[in-house]
């Protein structure tokens, strides 16, 4: 299990004092910042390339395996505050597709692709025998307009055909079923002991 954590926030978190200048100074000002924060994306962009190019790709990897990549801060579990009422958009993908579609995925995410503002939490490749799994977490389950975003995005960066089945889980759901399961087993244990 790998787990990465990016941040794609500008370092520059200083106060700025703003003067009341001509309209032309005001869009030069606009056009300054956009360009400060593309560059800031692209070194970003940059810096993750170079630790992500010595990574092996999740098709190369055999058995069991799951690599995680969120937003500093934010861990990988239903439980943590950012993920709790939220969900995920869950894919499942023919053995041989998962480097290209991961690759695009993140590559999505890092260039802020799905334009939801801040309710991208992160994503999961899930490496298994059979398949493998894509999974892309946010913050707000319960906004329908959001989810259907990321979905349309998720379908169209990922380049997946019309027909491909993809299935939104919510987190709260996913800990319910997790707790029924451990129910039914410890059951089951029981009474096999007794």
């Amino acid at each position: 299990c790998v787990s990465i954590n990016f941040s794609l926030k500008d370092d520059d978190s200083g106060d700025h004092d703003q003067d009341q200048g001509s309209p032309k100074d005001s869009e030069k000002e606009k056009t300054e910042d956009e360009d400060k924060e593309q560059n800031t994306s692209k070194k970003k962009v940059e810096q993750f390339w170079r630790f992500y190019s010595h990574m092996i790709r999740p098709g190369d990897l055999t058995g069991h395996s799951d690599f995680h990549l969120f937003k500093e801060g934010i861990k990988p579990m239903w439980e943590d505050d950012a993920n709790k009422m939220g969900g995920k958009w869950i894919i499942r993908l023919r053995k041989g597709l998962a480097s290209r579609c991961w690759e695009n995925l993140i590559l999505a995410m890092l260039g802020e692709q799905f334009m939801v503002g801040e309710e991208i939490c992160g994503a999961v490749v899930s490496v298994r025998f059979q398949e493998d799994i894509i999974s892309i977490w946010n913050k707000t389950a319960s906004d329908q307009a959001t989810t259907a975003r990321i979905r349309d995005t998720l379908r169209r960066v990922l380049n997946l055909p019309p027909n491909t089945i993809m299935e939104y889980k919510t987190h709260t759901d996913s800990i319910k079923y997790v707790c029924l399961f451990v129910l039914l087993f410890s059951l089951q244990t029981l009474s096999l002991t007794l």
